[in-house]
């Protein structure tokens, strides 16, 4: 149920969601599970996340767009007037194509969004002489990210740089010290949004100077079913479309981004500086960029590393980020419990958000329950992760 708050709904929204398999049993992206098809997605981000709102990043693959187009002609999904498609008229889908780009210091990685399945496809067929296999999900276009944002333009679609602090593929990670380096400075005015990742939140993120007056969002990125909704928005707008979506970002008539919740970035794969040499995660003062045990120059260079690196300070105000573990991350909560939480309070966002703590006693007992309420308050501890390695909650 969406909650009304006064001048507009309530929404949770999760914009970074991959596909694993099309309905034709053909691979979308490599890395991810079989089971992540567009129906499965809806299904599942619908009845079981409690999520309103998803981005589906492999809209620009044919094969997806195909499986979108059967679910349309099935009555599953419905084409809005504001832009997006609404699934069952319980959650508005987002179509979204995240891209490769070929910076002059690396690659990065993008989203585009879009308003409609008609314009995805033009977009799609525009990137043909660019990308080699648009079947496949993130394929390596070549084209740099301001190329990428005129293509976009031409289709009323907008670009969000994706996880921009990762060590890999990602705008500050692996392209440049600054946007200046890869935006024209009309198109860096008009930058609408940027994505967190996982291993950073709003506090790292607001340490970079040019980001000011930038939205931020923190999603998933998920790679299998039940990490749909690992981290999240909320939102408030009138109605869920595309058009609001894109009002949220600017908070434009009524449509803004009330918080952002998501992991601690110390749960992060790679929160701080990985020695490859002594596989170890540095807990020395950032930045690290040499192993402070062995000496050893081969390392992954950590998101807090490198935003310590090009840190300039910017003074804003910005929606809270609430640094919560997901329900599968929590010792003792496993796929029985798990079931057994959702049969009785229906939804994820409902035990996370609203279930009352004597309920959830009566449920799980009192260890698990403390573990939850910790989770809503962000007062767990937790041990860092680093160089594709996740963090984890130390138990009680």
């Amino acid at each position: 149920m969406l909650m009304d708050g006064g001048s507009g709904l309530k929404v949770f929204a999760d914009m970074h969601i991959h596909v694993g398999r099309a309905g034709n049993d053909k691979p979308v992206k490599i890395t991810a599970a079989r089971s992540l098809t567009v129906a499965n997605i809806l299904q599942e981000a619908a009845e079981r996340k409690g999520i309103h709102m998803v981005g589906i990043v492999d809209a620009g693959s044919p094969a997806v767009q195909a499986d979108i187009a059967a679910l349309c002609r099935q009555g599953e999904l419905q084409t809005l007037a504001g832009g997006g498609l609404s699934y069952r008229r319980k959650l508005t889908l987002i179509l979204g194509m995240e891209i490769e780009t070929t910076e002059q210091k690396g690659a990065g990685h993008c989203v585009v969004y879009l308003p409609s399945l008609a314009m995805m496809q033009g977009f799609t067929t525009s990137l043909q002489p660019y990308i080699t296999n648009l079947q496949l999900s993130t394929q390596k276009a070549r084209l740099c990210l301001a190329q990428v944002w005129d293509l976009a333009a031409q289709f009323a679609g907008i670009v969000m740089p994706a996880h921009i602090f990762t060590p890999y593929k990602s705008v500050y990670g692996s392209c440049c010290d600054s946007l200046q380096e890869l935006l024209r400075p009309e198109q860096l005015a008009e930058l609408k949004a940027v994505e967190l990742g996982l291993s950073s939140d709003t506090y790292l993120a607001e340490l970079i100077g040019e980001l000011h007056g930038v939205s931020f969002l923190s999603n998933s990125d998920a790679h299998s079913l039940p990490k749909i909704g690992r981290e999240y928005n909320l939102l408030e707008l009138p109605t869920i479309d595309f058009a609001n979506f894109v009002r949220a970002l600017t908070g434009e008539n009524g449509c803004r981004i009330l918080a952002n919740y998501g992991l601690d970035p110390k749960l992060g794969k790679y929160h701080r500086t990985f020695c490859e040499a002594c596989n170890t995660v540095t807990q020395a003062p950032p930045p690290v960029t040499v192993c402070p045990e062995c000496g050893s120059p081969h390392v992954v260079k950590g998101v807090l590393d490198r935003i310590t690196e090009i840190t300039a300070p910017a003074v804003a105000v910005r929606p809270p980020y609430v640094h919560q573990v997901p329900l599968q991350f929590l010792p003792g909560l496993g796929p029985k419990t798990l079931a057994k939480l959702l049969d009785h309070f229906g939804t994820e966002m409902h035990v996370l958000h609203f279930a009352a703590e004597a309920e959830l006693v009566g449920v799980v007992g009192a260890t698990l329950t403390r573990y939850i309420m910790a989770s809503r308050l962000g007062n767990i501890s937790i041990a860092t992760g680093g160089g594709g390695i996740y963090g984890k909650v130390i138990p009680e």
